[in-house]
C-alpha cells in the first residue's frame, strides 16, 4: 500500500459467491471479460493479489479509489470504510469526541445514544464487516490442497499460500470479534458452508467468542513469527493481541473474566521484543511506518490508497475554525470531529506542556459545548493525527493522508496487562506499575509523572488508556467493560442528547442488527431493546 512499506494493491475481484445453473462448476465463460475462480487464479502472482484486496478492505472503499465501483452498496462510499465506521462507532458514541454535521443524517444519533436499527452507519459497518468475512471465505475455498494440486500448484507457493491461509484466518478472526463487540449474535459462515443463495443460522456471542478463539489459537502457529513479516501484514504478534483483547472483555461477551488469559498472551507480545517509541506524537504522523512499538497497522499512502475514509477522514475531520490546515498536513480541513471537556479535564493541563500527550487547540475553541449543530469552534479540537512527517514534511498529497492507523501497539499491551492484573488475573503488580510508568515517563519527558502501586486502581487504568489511547477506536469497548457506558456512572457533555449528561438505555451497549438484514435473513433475531 505504502510505497517501500507494503506488497501492492492490484485488484481483483473478491468474491466467488456464484450460483449457476452449470452442472461443471469449472466452466469457463466465453466471455473474456467474465472472472471467475478459473481464470483468477491462473498465475502465482494471484494468490497475493487477493491476499492484498483483503488487507485492503481494512483501508479502502471500492475498486477506484476515493469512489467507483464501491464494495458496499446503499451507503456513500466514503461513509463505508471499514476504519471510518469502526470509529466511528468506538468514538463518537463517547466522551472523547462531538461531530458538528448536522446535515449528515444519522451522525448526531452516536453522541446521543438514540440510534436506531435503520442508521445508514450502523448498517455500513455491519455489512463491511461481513463483506470482508466473505472474502476471507472465498480465499480459504479456493487455496485448499485439493484445488492447489488441481491447478498444478509448486510445493514452493503451497508453503506461501499456507502462510497466507493463516493471515486470512486472523483477518476472518479480526472482523468476526468486530461482530462479537458491536452486534453480539450474528449470522455465521464459514468456508465449510457450500456456495450459493441460503440464508446463514445466527451464531450466539457466546459460542461466537469459542470459535474466534478457537481460531487464533491454531492460527497462532502458522503465522510467520513477531516482527518478521512484511509491513502491515499479520504475524503471531497480531493474534497474540487478538487474544488478550478477546480475554480481556471475555465478561462482557461470555459472563465470565479470562483475566489470566489476557495476561497469558500480553506477556507474549512484551517477549517478542517490541520497544516503546521515544516519541508519542510521532506514533500518529504521515512516516509512522517507521515507529517502534506498532504491532499491526492499516497502512495508508496519500496516491496509492485514496479514501475519504480511513486516517484521511480523522485527519481532514479534525481541522476547521481557526486552525491552519497546513499545520495538520492538508489543504483544507471539513470542521467535522472535536472532544469534550470530559477527555480534556483527564490531562494536568491542555497545553501539553505538562503530560505531552495532550493535544488540543483552543484558538477560538469553546471548552464547554453548547449549540454544536454545525459549529465547529464548540469544544476543543484534535491534532493527534497529521499528514506531516517526523522531519515536518507534508505528506504525498494534501487530502488523501500518508498516515497509517496503528490497530494494535505496545502501550495498549501494557495497559492491558495492567488492567488485568488489578482484575484479579496474576501477573505482578510491580511489573504493572513500571509498564504505567513508562508511559508516563514518555509523557511527561522524566519521572515527575510516576505513580505508585496505591495510584494503580482500575478508575486510574481507564483514566490512563484515555490519555494514551484517545481517538484512537478503543473508548466504547473500555467503557462498556467498565460499567459507564450506558449507566448513570458516568456521564459526559450531550452524552443522551444532554448538555450535561444523562444515562441511557443499556440497549445501546450493543447496536441493533440492520432492519435490512433482519427482513432479508428470517433466522435473525434483533438484539434486546431495538
Amino acid at each position: 500500500m505504502k510505497k517501500h512499506k507494503i506488497f501492492s494493491i492490484i485488484f481483483i475481484i473478491g468474491l466467488f459467491v456464484f450460483t449457476s445453473c452449470f452442472k461443471d462448476l469449472n466452466t469457463i465463460p466465453l466471455d473474456k471479460d467474465e472472472i471467475t475462480s478459473a481464470t483468477v487464479f491462473d498465475t502465482p502472482e494471484s494468490y497475493k493479489q487477493f491476499l492484498a484486496k483483503i488487507y485492503g478492505g481494512l483501508a479502502l472503499t471500492g475498486q477506484k479509489g476515493p469512489n467507483g465501483a464501491g464494495d458496499v452498496a446503499g451507503i456513500d462510499e466514503g461513509e463505508s470504510s471499514y476504519l471510518r465506521n469502526l470509529w466511528v462507532f468506538e468514538e463518537l458514541t463517547t466522551d472523547e469526541v462531538i461531530n458538528h454535521w448536522g446535515g449528515d443524517a444519522g451522525i448526531y444519533d452516536f453522541h446521543n445514544q438514540s440510534w436506531s436499527a435503520s442508521n445508514k452507519y450502523i448498517t455500513g459497518m455491519y455489512y463491511r464487516i461481513f463483506y470482508q468475512i466473505t472474502l476471507c471465505n472465498s480465499f480459504l475455498r479456493e487455496t485448499t490442497d485439493k484445488k492447489l494440486s488441481d491447478r498444478g500448484t509448486s510445493n514452493d507457493l503451497k508453503t506461501e499460500i499456507d502462510t497466507y491461509r493463516a493471515e486470512v484466518r486472523f483477518l476472518r478472526a479480526l472482523s468476526y470479534w468486530h461482530a462479537l463487540n458491536y452486534f453480539g449474535n450474528v449470522p455465521f459462515v464459514t468456508e465449510e458452508d457450500g456456495i450459493g443463495a441460503f440464508l446463514p443460522e445466527q451464531i450466539s456471542r457466546e459460542n461466537l467468542f469459542t470459535y474466534i478463539e478457537d481460531e487464533l489459537l491454531d492460527v497462532q502457529t502458522k503465522l510467520v513469527d513477531a516482527k518478521a513479516n512484511e509491513y502491515a501484514r499479520a504475524d503471531k504478534a497480531a493474534a497474540w493481541t487478538l487474544l488478550a483483547k478477546l480475554y480481556l472483555n471475555a465478561k462482557v461477551y461470555t459472563g465470565t473474566g479470562r483475566y489470566e488469559d489476557c495476561i497469558t498472551y500480553t506477556e507474549k507480545v512484551i517477549n517478542a521484543g517490541y520497544s516503546l517509541n521515544a516519541n508519542y506524537n510521532h506514533l500518529f504522523l504521515a512516516d509512522n511506518h517507521i515507529c517502534s512499538g506498532v504491532i499491526f497497522p492499516i497502512a495508508f499512502d496519500g496516491i496509492r490508497t485514496k479514501t475519504w475514509g480511513g486516517t484521511t477522514y480523522l485527519i481532514n475531520a479534525a481541522t476547521g475554525g481557526n486552525m491552519n490546515s497546513g499545520d495538520m498536513g492538508i489543504s483544507g480541513g471539513w470542521a467535522g470531529n472535536t472532544t469534550t471537556s470530559a477527555l480534556v479535564s483527564k490531562f494536568p493541563d491542555e497545553t501539553g506542556d505538562i503530560d505531552g500527550r495532550a493535544m488540543f487547540f483552543t484558538s477560538g475553541q469553546s471548552l464547554d459545548i453548547g449549540d454544536y449543530n454545525n459549529d465547529f469552534t464548540q469544544g476543543y479540537a484534535i491534532t493527534k493525527w497529521k499528514n506531516i512527517t517526523s522531519t515536518g514534511a507534508q505528506g504525498s498529497d494534501g487530502t488523501h493522508v500518508d498516515t497509517d492507523f496503528p490497530m494494535f501497539r505496545l502501550a495498549d499491551i501494557y495497559l492491558m496487562y495492567a488492567e488485568a492484573v488489578k482484575r484479579g488475573g496474576g501477573g505482578s503488580e510491580a511489573t504493572a506499575v513500571n509498564y504505567i510508568n513508562d508511559l508516563r515517563q514518555r509523557a511527561y519527558g522524566d519521572a515527575s509523572g510516576n505513580i505508585t502501586a496505591g495510584d494503580l486502581t482500575l478508575d486510574f487504568i481507564l483514566d490512563e488508556r484515555a490519555r494514551e489511547l484517545y481517538w484512537e477506536g478503543y473508548r466504547r469497548t473500555d467503557l462498556i467493560r467498565y460499567g459507564k457506558f450506558s449507566t448513570s456512572t458516568y456521564v459526559w457533555p450531550w452524552k443522551g442528547g444532554s448538555e450535561n449528561g444523562i444515562s441511557t438505555d443499556a440497549k445501546y451497549d450493543l447496536f441493533p442488527i440492520p432492519s435490512s438484514d433482519l427482513s432479508a435473513n428470517p433466522n435473525l433475531i434483533q438484539n434486546p431493546g431495538y
